[in-house]
């Protein structure tokens, strides 16, 4: 039941939804499920909104939001792999930042 964080680019030729396209860009795998769970018991409003069983797509008006919370979460937690996980999560989230045409996906098993 990980929670796992993808970057990923969106291509959009026109107008109609169906021309979208979407690519993985890099993926933090979430394999021990503590990232699913620290969201689970997190106060934080984006946080919160973790599903472990669906999916949490954030543009990149989103992502200010997300950071500030991960950082939050990155000193309060005291696991070494907790920790390992949260900075590659932001560190795709300030990528997405940078570039527009990314999302950031959350996707729960």
């Amino acid at each position: 039941m990980g929670v796992d964080v993808a970057l990923v680019r969106v291509e959009q030729r026109g107008g109609s939804p169906r021309r979208r396209r979407t690519s993985q860009v890099d993926v933090v795998l979430d394999l021990h499920d503590k990232f699913a769970r620290l969201c689970g018991s997190s106060v934080l409003p984006m946080l919160s909104r973790v599903d472990p069983y669906g999916a949490l797509i954030l543009s990149s008006s989103e992502i200010d939001q997300f950071i500030s919370e991960i950082e939050v979460e990155f000193l309060r937690v005291e696991d070494p792999a907790v920790k390992e996980f949260l900075e590659s999560a932001l560190r795709l989230a300030r990528e997405c930042r940078e570039k527009g045409e990314t999302q950031l996906r959350l996707d729960g098993d």
